[in-house]
């Protein structure tokens, strides 16, 4: 990233302060910090991110446009919601594969005041993509355990997620990843400081981590199906 265009403290200020003032007025008297400040190094990022990314699967998608990309619109749909205000206060990107687009496997950057983390892996899969996975988890046992139990892997990163209250039947409750078997998610995630997001070396840390969970997210977008 551009020096000028790095993460800076005020990224975190302006969602802070959006936090406390999430309302048109407040936001359209702001807009130009969110500017300055998140959308336009948000978007420098997901730029800088591009190559790096494609190094490690041609089939992710780094998209800097400012509509339609890998970076979330930062105004919520409250159509639906019980909660009407009207923006996230988060800054975020999605890396999809481009055969699925957003409901795939992929990577998630979420950036938000003393919450910054990111994720990788599938999220809230429909029943079938659900069971395409455990069945790959069920069937290549000792790669599955190659990967998520590496040292390296599991000192950076965190499985987390909903679980069935139930192991399915087809499984041998013996099985030595039942617990994995009953996952409705299959994430890992890392998280990070604010300061850390600021540091000039975040662009290589989010590579670096990329690079270390990869073996799990071609896992999961290979066992769907997916070409990695």
């Amino acid at each position: 990233m551009a020096k000028e265009l790095r993460f800076t403290p005020q990224l975190f200020d302006f969602l802070r302060e959006l936090k406390a003032n999430n309302n048109r007025e407040w936001f359209d008297a702001h807009k130009q910090r969110y500017l300055d400040d998140v959308r336009d190094p948000l978007l420098a990022f997901i730029a800088a991110f591009k190559p790096r990314l494609a190094l490690i699967s041609p089939y992710l998608v780094a998209d800097p446009k400012p509509t339609g990309g890998s970076m979330f619109r930062i105004y919520r749909d409250t159509r639906f919601s019980k909660n009407k205000d009207p923006y996230k206060t988060v800054a975020s990107a999605f890396f999809w594969h481009q055969s699925v687009g957003k409901e795939s496997a992929g990577v998630y950057l979420h950036l938000e005041p003393e919450q910054c983390f990111m994720g990788i892996g599938l999220y809230h899969p429909d029943p079938a993509t659900r069971t395409k996975v455990t069945n790959a988890i069920a069937k290549q046992t000792d790669t599955w355990k190659a990967i998520t139990t590496g040292k390296e892997f599991r000192k950076q990163f965190k499985m987390e997620g909903e679980s069935l209250a139930k192991l399915p039947k087809q499984y041998d409750p013996e099985h030595p990843f039942a617990d994995d078997l009953r996952r409705k998610d299959f994430i890992v995630c890392n998280y990070f400081s604010d300061k850390q997001a600021c540091a000039k070396d975040f662009l290589d840390r989010v590579d670096k981590l990329t690079q270390l969970s990869a073996p799990y997210l071609e896992f999961v977008i290979k066992a769907v199906g997916l070409k990695w």
